[in-house]
């Protein structure tokens, strides 16, 4: 049962639950922000040489296949709020739960101790837009994860309390 959604490191939307579960934390609104604006950077431009090259060559009434990817923008803009939604992860004793997905939910769970590496990387539009993102390797492929997008100090925060943990509990093997 959920007790509210107070905002978390980050501006991050977090949920907590009761004593039994974990608490989430969601990704920042930046992330949003800036694969929308990508969605936009990529697609006014398609309508608008669409348009054009389709209006000139083959005449005006084909410049309406224009507004497909002008449908694309309004189509993804939602798409990707659902998404943006979707993504949450939660710091419990012994390992880290990675949630997302919208038709087909997955859930990941890493051990603390199973870790070999933690990754914080930005490119220059992440940086550009304050985010980074935390990648975990693991001696399994199909258990390594990333979070994209999060605020830098909270990416580094994650990345130093995953590498301590995954030492203390890896000492024991």
């Amino acid at each position: 049962m959920e007790t509210g959604s107070p905002v978390g490191p980050g501006g991050a939307e977090t949920t907590e639950t009761t004593e039994t579960g974990p608490e989430w934390t969601g990704l920042p609104p930046a992330l949003l922000r800036m694969r929308r604006l990508l969605l936009v950077v990529w697609l006014v431009p398609a309508a608008v040489g669409t348009g054009l090259l389709l209006g000139l060559l083959v005449g005006p009434a084909w410049a309406a296949f224009a507004l497909l990817p002008l449908a694309g923008i309004g189509w993804g803009w939602v798409l990707l709020g659902r998404n943006w939604r979707s993504w949450r992860y939660a710091e419990r004793a012994d390992d880290l739960l990675i949630s997302r997905g919208v038709l087909w939910h997955e859930e990941t769970v890493v051990p603390y101790g199973r870790m070999q590496l933690v990754e914080v990387t930005s490119g220059p539009v992440g940086r550009r837009f304050g985010l980074a993102g935390v990648q975990l390797h693991t001696a399994a492929a199909a258990t390594d994860a990333a979070l994209p997008g999060l605020d830098p100090a909270e990416a580094e925060r994650l990345r130093d309390r995953l590498t301590e943990l995954g030492e203390a509990r890896s000492a024991g093997l």
